[in-house]
């Protein structure tokens, strides 16, 4: 809907920004032609006395979106993870933004969980704290159960949420249109691409049986890890607008004088989180993706607690195969290769000369080698590989960009916790490990096993399929049907004889 509530709403965030001072930096950072600043100043300027002031401790982008609310506020923390949107300055802007916003009232939490779990508070918890965080989307509160005593962790949805989010999404439709409209040259951006991608991270959030299911599978992922633990999941006591988990106690990982003084090692704390997000990552294909101090605590026994499982990372196993091996190329600094698998995986386009890039890798890979271990950085590589690969024509992709962001904010919990931590020397292992698993004959055998489980679906089908060939083989004129018959007959025989030489590698490595 895009009616004339959105048309004021426009109005209002052009007259916020332009309040607070966020309008040019804004404009800056999406390169925006002249067609577009003149409509931007005609939506705000002549009527800054209806914007928001914000906090003026606040940067300008941070202190404008804090001021006009929870979506907008998500909106900056979604485009933080943009850098190729925003650019890197605004996007480093954006990651300030803190999720502190005034809590709602007890009384209503208990509201919304009694017609969640459909039984009155009392009989669920022997105790409901006030909240003791709140969001831009949630608020937690810390509780005990009634049926064995247990604390446990409480989130519930804002009252009203999802209404107000999705009129500031038809909003945010309506800016992009505009944007599309009135800057071509910005189209390149995929404003509206951004905004669906935005719709579709905080459709999500608000439906909190997903973060329930989110953080099931990362602990099932995890749950042989020694260095990392997760609360478990009360299934019984989550639902769409409530989600019950166990209760951590812990120190902030951004406490480091408290780490201290409870005698913790600085240093494998801030390797273990680090290791921990490349093993996940390349692993498991499915990571953590809002890794900051927040969302991390220490255990007394130096176990990292995870928690808050509303933005996840996934990575297809091809790409995490790629990747590796790129980044086991710049470990051993061979750019030939590291140019070799672009090329080999299409993700630059062929017509590129493959000698070019490869130096253009290695002006991305010496400096960085070149410092002291302390300022060496995995996100900034991947940055800087991201810029060049752009050049040479290979398209961003999302999910990448969301894994760089994340190594950024990880690197830096790492290096707050001992800033001497050698990325490298950390990051090796882990690659060269997967790289060990996931590539090579053992490999080779575990994926035609896992085709020979999709082929064997056709079981039923294979006498058809046999019948049909022989048959053709008699016939001079074979048809049409016949011939994707034998396509099948010499695939499954193929793929038989593939099954049975992986069983022999297999078992000889």
């Amino acid at each position: 809907m895009r009616g004339p509530h959105n048309i004021f709403r426009l109005i209002r965030t052009g007259a916020t920004l332009e309040r607070t001072g966020a309008m040019n930096v804004v404009l800056d950072a999406f390169k925006a032609p002249w067609t577009l600043r003149v409509v931007a100043k005609v939506l705000g300027w002549p009527f800054q006395w209806l914007g928001y002031k914000g906090d003026p401790d606040m940067p300008p982008a941070p202190r404008a979106l804090t001021a006009l609310g929870p979506a907008y506020i998500k909106f900056g923390q979604v485009l933080s993870t943009r850098p190729d949107v925003v650019g890197d300055e605004l996007a480093l802007q954006m990651r300030v933004l803190q999720d502190k916003l005034p809590p709602f009232s007890t009384a209503e939490a208990r509201s919304a969980i009694e017609a969640e779990l459909e039984k009155p508070v009392e009989q669920i918890f022997q105790t409901l704290s006030p909240p003791v965080a709140a969001a831009s989307i949630a608020q937690v509160h810390r509780a005990t159960l009634v049926e064995n005593g247990e604390d446990v962790a409480v989130k519930v949805l804002r009252p009203g949420i999802e209404k107000a989010f999705r009129r500031d999404i038809d909003a945010f439709y309506l800016a992009a249109s505009i944007i599309d409209k009135f800057a071509p040259g910005a189209r390149r951006l995929k404003p509206l691409d951004v905004i669906e991608h935005f719709e579709g991270v905080v459709l999500g959030e608000l439906d909190l049986r997903l973060e329930t299911s989110a953080a099931s599978e990362f602990a099932d992922n995890t749950k042989d890890d020694p260095a990392i633990t997760l609360p478990k999941v009360k299934w019984h006591l989550s639902s769409r607008r409530v989600m019950t988990l166990d209760w951590a106690d812990g120190i902030s990982s951004g406490d480091v004088d408290a780490l201290k003084r409870e005698g913790h090692d600085l240093k494998v704390l801030g390797e273990n989180i680090l290791r921990l997000f490349l093993t996940h990552a390349l692993r498991d294909g499915y990571f953590h993706a809002d890794m900051h101090h927040g969302n991390l605590k220490i255990a007394s026994d130096g176990t990292i607690i995870a928690y808050d499982f509303g933005i996840m990372g996934r990575i297809d196993e091809y790409t995490r195969r790629v990747y590796a091996e790129i980044l086991f190329g710049f470990i051993r600094r061979d750019y030939k290769r590291v140019a070799e698998v672009h090329f080999e995986a299409g993700y630059v386009p062929a017509n590129k000369d493959v000698d070019e890039f490869a130096r253009a890798l290695r002006a991305v890979g010496e400096p960085i080698f070149g410092m002291d271990a302390s300022q060496i950085s995995m996100g900034r590589l991947l940055s800087y590989l991201f810029e060049v690969t752009e050049k040479f024509g290979m398209e961003t992709r999302t999910e990448l960009i969301l894994l760089q962001r994340t190594m950024v904010v990880v690197e830096g919990v790492a290096r707050s916790l001992y800033p001497q931590i050698n990325i490298w020397e950390v990051a090796q292992p882990v690659v060269e490990g997967y790289i060990k698993d996931s590539i090579g004959p053992k490999a080779l055998a575990k994926d035609l096993l896992k085709a020979a489980q999709v082929i064997s679906r056709f079981g039923p089908l294979l006498p058809q399929i046999a019948e049909d060939t022989l048959i053709r083989i008699h016939n001079p004129e074979p048809t049409q049907k016949d011939r994707k018959s034998s396509k099948w007959f010499w695939a499954i025989l193929l793929f038989a004889i593939g099954v049975f030489f992986g069983f022999l590698i297999s078992n000889a490595t």
